[in-house]
């Protein structure tokens, strides 16, 4: 190969030598921003201070959450789902202005297909929200509706913005369609680490056999969680919740043909509920991940699609506006764990919370932890020796499904209201995450 000619710098520049600057300076015309506007009127607190901003939850809504697949949500795409949210929020909350929304935090489990590519951002722009309000999608699996509520309380805290909303989603049923991504997961985890791309319903079946939870106990935990939320919707606290969606479906009209037509349905409602569910009829369902496992789809959360969005504000901005905010944002932690038991952790991140904030569970009023599996709640649950009384009152995840982005907005929601309804004051909201973490907040009753 030739060699390229040394290049010589000179040690000094004359510059004599060097292009005169034009004699007289070019006039740039600086057109009037007028299309955006950064708040809704004069910018609300100016003179920031380095004290910590208090955050409220004023509102939080949810769609119901439909069967994937086969439920009323099954040609409805996430970020139709969100902006529904989005629009919900702001009907039900007049005295905001949307365009003093400052950050839109969305939370999706899986960011592939119709999912990808900033969700958040489109479903803004769907929206009934300003152009000039921004957005960004975050994923940490299973916990991402939490992280995203954590994410824009903590903006709010610093100072940096005043009023933002954050949530999660997840169509399941929509990760199906379009044409999938290929790729090689990383040679030397798979190799190392190979546990950390384990199925979920695996990592269930290794927690139920290393901390010995019977199939009877998990039969028992599921047939809890379908009776306490049938209880809890009969007593009208889930329509609470619920805005709902009017959506074009593809029902099956004929199951011997398995003929199908696109038909008009409005969820309204959770459709996964099993009311009518009994401990005979769990204990004959067969092992769904493992031939001689413990874990059906009986005692497992149900596949889904959902979405839920929370109003969050400085508790200034609220006072000013006229609100009342159901709860305060007190903290949220992570940890991590071994990936092939990934459901055990809640076990780490809630004592991690908890001695942020100089408490002891006897402090805590309501737990609200995903139910992924029975084997992994009732581990967390005896583990931390939290009072079943005031552990997943209302049902939870086996009983209408866990849209993976969505729920940890769907339990802040759920877990305000019924602090406020109990007339309790602190809660926590904990979930496990994918391989190998788990996540919890703390919110305070107003």
């Amino acid at each position: 190969m030739t060699k390229s000619p040394p290049i010589h710098l000179p040690t000094t520049i004359d510059l004599k030598k060097q292009p005169h600057p034009p004699t007289t300076t070019p006039t740039i015309t600086l057109q009037p921003i007028s299309t955006f506007h950064y708040f809704a009127s004069d910018p609300p607190n100016t003179e920031r201070t380095t004290a910590m901003t208090q955050v409220v939850v004023v509102d939080s809504i949810r769609t119901g959450l439909a069967k994937a697949h086969r439920g009323t949500f099954n040609l409805t795409r996430s970020d139709e789902l969100v902006s529904h949210c989005i629009d919900a929020l702001l009907e039900r909350n007049p005295a905001v202005d949307p365009a003093e929304i400052e950050d839109v935090i969305l939370g999706a489990g899986r960011q592939i297909g119709e999912q990808s590519g900033n969700m958040a951002r489109h479903a803004v722009v769907l929206s009934k929200l300003p152009i000039s309000v921004p957005a960004t999608t975050v994923s940490r699996a299973c916990s991402s509706g939490l992280n995203s509520i954590a994410m824009a309380a903590t903006q709010i805290a610093s100072g940096c913005a005043e009023v933002a909303m954050a949530g999660g989603v997840e169509s399941i049923t929509g990760l199906e369609r379009g044409t999938p991504g290929q790729h090689d997961e990383h040679p030397r985890l798979l190799e190392q680490k190979p546990d950390v791309f384990m199925a979920m319903g695996n990592t269930a079946e290794v927690v139920a056999r290393r901390y010995k939870v019977s199939r009877e106990a998990q039969d028992e935990y599921a047939l809890q969680s379908q009776q306490r939320y049938a209880i809890a919707e009969q007593a009208g606290h889930i329509a609470e919740e619920i805005s709902p969606m009017s959506v074009q479906w593809r029902k099956v009209v004929n199951r011997e043909t398995q003929e199908t037509e696109v038909v008009e349905g409005t969820v309204d409602r959770d459709e996964c509920n099993r009311p009518t569910t009994t401990l005979e009829g769990l204990a004959k369902l067969k092992p769904a991940f493992e031939a001689d496992g413990s874990v059906t789809a009986g005692n497992a959360s149900q596949l889904s699609d959902g979405a839920s969005m929370t109003l969050l504000m400085a508790e200034k901005r609220a006072e000013q506006l006229g609100l009342e905010p159901l709860a305060y944002f007190r903290g949220f932690t992570v940890a991590g764990c071994e990936p092939d038991e990934m459901g055990i952790g809640p076990v780490f991140a809630i004592p991690k919370l908890l001695q942020y904030k100089k408490l002891t569970l006897d402090d805590i009023d309501l737990v609200e932890l995903n139910e992924a599996f029975a084997s992994q709640c009732l581990y967390c649950r005896d583990r931390l020796d939290i009072d079943n009384a005031i552990y997943n009152v209302n049902g939870g995840s086996i009983a209408i499904g866990h849209p993976f982005g969505m729920t940890g907005s769907r339990l802040t929601g759920l877990l305000v209201r019924e602090l406020r309804r109990r007339g309790k004051k602190l809660g926590i909201v904990s979930m496990c995450i994918g391989k190998g973490m788990g996540a919890a907040g703390l919110f305070e009753a107003c």
